[in-house]
């Protein structure tokens, strides 16, 4: 009997260590692939002032910040290669099984396996708010540890200081807090001076499904803004909290167009006049967007631009561009969402020879690689 005793044991942690040690990985490595590992040639990507994105999930992943991965597609070091300088950080913290751009409920969440399988503290297996407030730390912790080589930014005086640094020294490289999904505030509108302090600057109100605070555009009932979640905006308005749109259903945007003053974001997406389905921004939006000096991230995965490399990604910026004004659209990748984008950070030098051949010139180029984002947050963040 003792023998079986130990020989399960033995069973149970060779089990163990093939579970936390791989699985977490392999999910990682198979959900953010990419489309092509090629990177053409743009001799003027060194000129840009400040190259910048909207959204990334890759605090999901549990990843070594500090290493040079052959998978996903954000790490410190290929952040330097890339020359990025602001990548906003996003917090995911409750996702579906089977989760798709029509209907999705609820009541299933793929993020506390995910939490259970990375060794994550064990307060975050089972609340929706420890678990995203430990994701906004980790990047903290990640400051910490880079040497001064990365930067968190949480207001516009941290955000000028970094960019007279990195004058200096191009390697400096900067990241940001933003929230998918209000639904970690676990129906407490109290709970958003909590994400404030933690450093979150935009927070999108729902992601796939429909919540306490607004319908979403993949949800069931796909409603508008709820009593709560009218409070919630105005909460964060009054907290300079930028409210991001993506993700959000046609009744939700135009409730809060209607509630609120403040520019708005939609950190990632397409728009319908280029790729017509269920997960992009409308005509009607974009303009109201447009109106309010908002600003708009165009994705790069095939479902937001209806193709697979950076001339679709292009077209949709084209697009809003021709809508709204070359100086409110910017990236908004979606890098390390689970999907597979057109190329990981490495290959923004992409993104530069597509728009030339959308007719860009080189001052909209340098406003859409990133400039725009820059000036944005300049102009939104808190002061201090």
């Amino acid at each position: 009997m003792k023998k079986i005793i130990h020989g399960l044991i033995i069973i149970l942690l060779i089990g163990s260590v093939v579970f936390f040690g791989f699985v977490a990985r392999h999910f990682d490595k198979s959900m953010n692939t990419v489309s092509t590992q090629q990177i053409v040639q743009a001799d003027d990507y060194h000129l840009l002032s400040f190259v910048a994105d909207l959204h990334c999930d890759m605090l999901l992943w549990n990843r070594n910040f500090f290493g040079m991965h052959k998978y996903g597609h954000v790490d410190l070091p290929r952040m330097q290669k890339a020359g990025m300088a602001f990548q906003v950080f996003t917090i995911v913290s409750k996702v579906p099984k089977g989760i798709n751009i029509e209907r999705n409920d609820d009541q299933s969440d793929q993020i506390q396996l995910l939490s259970f399988a990375q060794l994550r503290p064990p307060k975050t297996w089972f609340s929706l708010k420890d678990r995203a407030l430990q994701q906004c730390s980790q990047l903290y912790d990640f400051a910490r540890a880079s040497d001064g080589s990365f930067r968190v930014i949480s207001t516009r005086a941290e955000l000028e200081q970094y960019i007279r640094d990195r004058k200096n020294n191009n390697m400096l490289t900067a990241g940001m807090l933003g929230l998918e999904g209000a639904h970690c505030l676990e129906a407490n509108v109290d709970n958003l001076k909590d994400f404030y302090d933690a450093g979150v600057r935009y927070i999108g109100i729902t992601h796939f499904f429909d919540n306490e605070w607004a319908g979403s555009a993949h949800g069931v009932e796909k409603g508008g803004l709820t009593e709560a979640g009218k409070e919630l905006i105005m909460k964060m308005e009054a907290l300079g909290v930028i409210v991001d749109l993506a993700h959000a259903s046609q009744q939700s945007i135009d409730d809060v167009l209607r509630i609120t003053t403040r520019p708005m974001i939609v950190s990632h997406t397409g728009v319908r006049g280029a790729c017509d389905n269920q997960r992009n921004l409308s005509d009607r939006h974009i303009e109201a967007i447009g109106k309010r000096n908002g600003l708009i991230g165009i994705g790069l995965w095939e479902t937001a631009v209806c193709g697979t490399d950076a001339a679709a990604t292009a077209r949709s910026i084209r697009y809003v561009a021709d809508k709204i004004g070359v100086d409110k659209v910017a990236l908004g990748s979606d890098f390390d969402g689970a999907i597979r984008t057109h190329f990981d950070v490495t290959g923004l030098p992409n993104m530069v020879v597509a728009l030339k051949h959308e007719g860009f010139n080189p001052e909209e180029i340098d406003l859409i690689m990133g400039g725009n984002i820059r000036d944005f947050m300049l102009r939104n963040l808190p002061e201090d």
